[in-house]
């Protein structure tokens, strides 16, 4: 009886985790405007094809990677970083991965000025390159 409570206490943990895995991207993808569901999102992960927006599918199919590989990156590190950016936006820019030169134009999501987060005029600020810090 022992081992069928352990069994069934490991799928409830597997079945919970992926369905946070699911929410999560959902909710990080919906941010940026994503507009796929969550029944949309487990079809992709399940290998299905869904109708919707290629671009979105695209951004879907790369935070299902991303997540995968959350358990090896060390976030303090500027590699992982980088390696994160490069899965995140694969198939969506052509320097993903990559610092943008600071002669860079903004991108179209920027472009349009964010209130808040933008200079005059809808300018992107520029910032320190972002170092994240581990706090205890």
């Amino acid at each position: 009886m022992g081992r069928l409570t352990v069994l069934t206490d490991q799928a409830r943990a597997l079945r919970l985790r992926r369905i946070n895995r699911i929410r999560t991207i959902r909710g990080s993808l919906a941010i940026e405007g994503n507009t796929l569901n969550e029944a949309q999102i487990t079809a992709l992960l399940e290998g299905k094809r869904v109708i919707a927006p290629p671009r979105e599918v695209q951004e879907v199919k790369n935070a299902l990677a991303a997540y995968d590989r959350f358990g090896v990156w060390k976030p303090e590190t500027e590699k992982h970083l980088l390696e994160a950016h490069r899965l995140m936006m694969s198939g969506l820019l052509d320097e993903a991965g990559r610092y943008r030169p600071p002669s860079h134009p903004p991108s179209r999501r920027t472009a349009g000025g964010h209130p808040g987060r933008d200079g005059p005029g809808g300018a992107a600020i520029r910032s320190a390159p972002f170092r994240p810090q581990i706090v205890p």
